[in-house]
């Protein structure tokens, strides 16, 4: 199985897919993973920068279709209804589909406030991920996130768990629908 986290900026999709990965096995792929690259080589929003993040992820999921369909793969995203977000929301659903595999789809939010609060944390810089509030606030009262398109949707706030109660949730549900055994 596929289980995508997506969700906004600072929601803690990182914090909480490492400790669901320990929790089902499996592998994890942060998507800072792929888009560093480009962050580090490319100006944002370029055609360059897009071009690097499209080959980055063709690599990382030609890898991934490569692993043995009953080991689970754990993926971080920050996609929103955008062309960009539904292209890379697409692509994981091929990946998905390659490898014969359910797409679960979880998605992750928080009060804004909480939001902000956890967007500063001091970790997140180290790691470049943004830490700029104005960002956030005019994607989140843009857009909405994707949440379509996968076989099973979780949706739910985080504002108020950790990420091991948040993961154990994630965990509990895929247990009800049968995909994981109990750990």
């Amino acid at each position: 199985m596929i289980i995508n986290i997506n969700g906004w900026p600072g929601v803690g999709k990182l914090s909480v897919a490492e400790q669901l990965r320990q929790r089902v096995g499996g592998r994890l792929l942060d998507n800072h993973t792929i888009f560093n690259v480009a962050f580090s080589l490319c100006e944002f929003r370029t055609p360059d920068f897009y071009d690097t993040v499209r080959s980055v992820r063709r690599i990382a999921f030609a890898q991934a279709g490569k692993l043995p369909p009953d080991i689970p793969i754990v993926l971080t995203s920050a996609y929103a209804d955008t062309p960009f977000g539904r292209e890379n929301w697409a692509a994981i659903r091929e990946l998905a589909n390659a490898r014969a595999v359910p797409l679960c789809n979880v998605v992750l939010d928080c009060a804004l406030d909480e939001n902000l609060r956890r967007l500063q944390s001091p970790s997140r810089a180290a790691l470049r991920k943004l830490i700029d509030p104005a960002p956030l606030v005019a994607a989140r009262e843009a857009r909405e996130l994707l949440s379509d398109g996968g076989d099973f949707l979780l949706r739910f706030d985080v504002s108020d768990l950790t990420p091991e109660l948040s993961a154990s949730r994630i965990a509990a549900w895929l247990q009800e629908l049968g995909l994981v055994q109990s750990r």
